[in-house]
């Protein structure tokens, strides 16, 4: 399998990289700058703008797959449009070279999982310092849902960079759910098992320990 990884620099990213090529996949990384991701070991690097049609069509062409990990700094005044633009550029792009699976990450507080991250994330931090980046992940969704691809949207909790416990809960159903962390390692693993199962397809399960 060959896939192309969005955000492959974020420390997310950097994970993922290394679980698919750690499975024997093919790995292109589409990059700002190539000489600021020589860490990125046995990848092949694409330099060019995530927003960009022209740039997103090198760089996915002869690939199966997609996963988007792509992040952008909290911005609690000025408007965030950098996921809904490179997402939408993404899936115009996939269409046109019949690649079908997508596995994006966005995180709890987007969509329907709004309200499910506890006092402190939902009234405090959510609406002072990421309101701006969340009204952004919520049009990176929508433009995913209104796609005709195979795709899986993964919400991970809070993140963090302790060891992977290998066994995490993956939940649509949120009753209950207010707030939670994950390891980033955990979450590549989840996200690297969506190119190759249709458990999740269709379909924006919130992941956490």
């Amino acid at each position: 399998m060959k896939i192309l990884v969005l955000g492959a620099t974020g420390a997310t990213g950097r994970l993922i990289v290394n679980k698919a090529v750690a499975k024997g996949y093919e790995v292109v990384a589409l990059v700002r700058s190539k000489a600021k991701a020589t860490e990125l070991a046995g990848v092949e690097l694409v330099e060019g703008d995530a927003r960009d049609a022209a740039a997103l069509a090198r760089a996915v062409a002869g690939c199966d797959a997609v996963v988007s990990s792509l992040g952008t700094p909290m911005s609690p005044f000025r408007e965030v449009t950098l996921l809904s633009t490179a997402t939408r550029a993404l899936v115009g792009v996939m269409a046109e070279q019949n690649i079908r699976r997508l596995v994006c990450i966005t995180g709890l507080g987007a969509g329907d999982s709004r309200g499910h991250g506890g006092f402190f994330f939902d009234q405090l931090f959510l609406p002072l310092m990421l309101r701006k980046v969340y009204e952004d992940k919520d049009r990176q969704e929508d433009a995913i849902r209104a796609s005709k691809l195979d795709w899986t949207i993964v919400r991970p909790t809070v993140l963090n960079d302790k060891p992977a416990r290998g066994v995490i809960k993956a939940l649509t159903d949120l009753s209950g759910v207010h707030g939670g962390t994950i390891a980033r390692a955990d979450v590549a693993d989840f996200v690297v098992q969506q190119l190759t199962t249709d458990t999740w397809l269709g379909k924006a399960p919130l992941i956490t320990w």
